[in-house]
């Protein structure tokens, strides 16, 4: 027998679908930054911090690179009230997609500074300016635009493992495709309409990193 395509039992839901992926952006958008704050503090006590301290950075960044992230959300969740830590949905959602994505932005930033070359530094010493100003304008700058590329595709894929967060209960959209399915019964039509949500998202994600990336650094992004 012939599957019959019906999408226009999902129209109902258009509204439900509009708005969880509204929510879905603000996880993403609060996991991203914390993540790239993580990944600055981060790189920089791999690379100028001292041993106690790069050792600890180490252990955090292989854990959560090396682990499941799903695992890593569920330890959060359910793990961590036994030990008298209680995090509501959203919040451990965040917060365990902000510290796996941080792992990885820690790499990225580390990478980036390890490529400005180190004269650099010395000729901002040499011009006067303060351990705290060379950092900023004569070391990150040029970091970021070296490691922007690794950075956005980071970005993207912190976007798409929002999906993850659904199964502790977090309203996102994956979360109301799973409850439209159980209305409808019509999953090859509903998950193709997340998936299309989840393309077209990427893809403005990605048209806005790159209008970024032209903006702070050139046409080339050097």
């Amino acid at each position: 027998m012939a599957y019959q395509f019906q999408f226009e039992a999902l129209a109902p839901y258009a509204g439900q679908l509009a708005e969880r992926l509204l929510h879905t952006l603000g996880y993403a958008a609060s996991s991203i930054v914390l993540g790239m704050a993580i990944g600055v503090a981060g790189s920089l006590a791999l690379v100028y911090g001292n041993k106690p301290l790069r050792g600890a950075t180490r252990v955090y960044v292989e854990f959560f690179r090396n682990t499941p992230a799903l695992v890593q959300l569920f330890l959060i969740y359910f793990g961590l009230p036994n030990l008298g830590i209680r995090l509501e949905a959203p919040v451990a959602g965040v917060v365990s997609l902000a510290l796996y994505c941080g792992a990885y932005m820690v790499e990225v930033f580390r990478s980036g500074l390890m490529s400005v070359p180190r004269g650099l530094s010395e000729a901002g010493a040499a011009l006067g300016l303060r351990p705290r100003q060379v950092l900023v304008h004569v070391l990150f700058v040029p970091a970021l635009r070296n490691v922007f590329p690794s950075l956005a595709s980071q970005m993207v894929l912190t976007l798409i493992g929002t999906s993850l967060i659904s199964q502790i209960g977090v309203e996102d959209i994956f979360h109301a495709g799973s409850f439209i399915d159980s209305r409808t019964f019509r999953s090859f039509e509903v998950y193709v309409v997340i998936c299309a949500m989840y393309f077209v998202t990427v893809q403005a994600l990605r048209v806005l990193l790159g209008f970024v990336q032209r903006r702070l650094f050139g046409k080339e992004g050097r």
